[in-house]
């Protein structure tokens, strides 16, 4: 079975209809973006999306031009000799393929294509004829919860859960173009307080800029991203929430970037870096000594000071205990080394070897 751990750092292209029912520009596009998608050494989906068209559209209003979303369907529909065509170039390009069924049957075709990742629309989100569906095809699945009740996500979540079905749940405000004021950002933390068993991502329709709410989603913990993609050819009019090739080059660096400045996971004390504890080693004060000292005398506070630069093999404030027994002398105004103090540090071998090599 796979785990959660299959959405992790996963990137969602939505290709959607932006075929224009063309093969042509379908393999221009998986071309175009698998090649910034390699570039940038990121994991990603490319994504399609299926409709039983002569089922899926009730026949009385197959000729309704005036319904965009009707006339769109129609006219960019593709047989299924060329949505194989295009699943396989998605295969060989490196990226996985994925889909959007809309119906029963496009489940179907999921399962014939051997497409690896489901996703379920904010549309279907309580579609339970189609979930049902999409559960016996024993497939990942992302679901986005764009305009979704808490019950309707509390069923879907418990649903798949109850069937041992990995469940990605995006954070999606449906509106085409997205404004920055309706992003709302901070449903990414009620989504991982609320089902903390599953991936949660992000999925945008912004159109101002490629980074800031991607470096946002990241800081506040989705770790699965979609964007729909498309290509500035043929003379097709691009939509201002699609994603061009360079601007998912941005998208993908900005991804990197933040991944870094976020550093560790929040559920773990961090690792400093080599550079970090050397700059601060050179802010701790090191022992010395107030006057002559002798050995088998206990060390007491008016014995010592503390003062920088620690040198290597001196004890730091951060070793150094009352009652100690030193080990040898020691002259006015130098430093208690690791060896001349009767401590842990004086005996182990590894403890010693940190001590030396810290200071100047």
């Amino acid at each position: 079975m796979i785990q959660r751990d299959f959405f992790e750092e996963l990137f969602v292209l939505e290709m959607a209809n932006n075929h224009w029912g063309s093969i042509e520009r379908g393999l221009k596009i998986i071309a175009d973006f698998s090649r910034i998608v390699r570039f940038n050494n990121v994991r990603a989906t490319i994504k399609l999306q299926f409709r039983d068209v002569d089922n899926f559209i009730h026949r009385d209003f197959r000729t309704r031009d005036d319904i965009r979303y009707i006339k769109k369907t129609i006219d960019t529909q593709m047989s299924k000799k060329d949505l194989s065509t295009l699943i396989e170039a998605i295969r060989k390009s490196g990226c996985i393929p994925s889909a959007t069924p809309f119906d029963e049957a496009s489940v179907d075709l999921c399962e014939e294509l051997d497409i690896p990742l489901i996703k379920l629309a904010s549309s279907d989100i309580n579609d339970w004829f189609l979930i049902e569906r999409i559960a016996k095809a024993n497939k990942p699945v992302i679901a986005s919860s764009g305009g979704s009740s808490v019950k309707d996500t509390d069923d879907l979540v418990t649903f798949f859960a109850n069937r041992g079905i990995p469940l990605a749940l995006n954070h999606c405000v449906s509106l085409y173009p997205t404004e920055d004021r309706d992003l709302q950002m901070n449903q990414i933390d009620y989504l991982r307080a609320r089902y903390p068993n599953n991936t949660i991502g992000f999925s945008t329709h912004e159109y101002h800029d490629w980074e800031t709410s991607l470096a946002i989603a990241y800081a506040k913990g989705s770790r699965t991203f979609e964007r729909h993609i498309d290509i500035d050819s043929d003379g097709m009019k691009v939509s201002p929430y699609c994603t061009l090739p360079h601007q998912a080059d941005m998208w993908f660096k900005a991804f990197r970037r933040v991944k870094a400045m976020c550093g560790h996971p929040g559920t773990v004390k961090r690792t400093c870096s080599t550079d970090e504890v050397k700059y601060l080693d050179g802010l701790v004060r090191g022992v010395y000594a107030k006057r002559d000292l002798t050995a088998g005398q206990a060390l007491r506070d008016d014995d010592l000071y503390l003062a920088i630069p620690l040198q290597k093999g001196q004890l730091s404030c951060r070793e150094i205990m009352r009652g100690q027994m030193l080990l040898s002398d020691v002259k006015k105004d130098a430093p208690l080394t690791v060896e001349q103090v009767d401590s842990p540090y004086a005996y182990d071998a590894e403890l010693k070897q940190l001590v030396y090599e810290r200071g100047i």
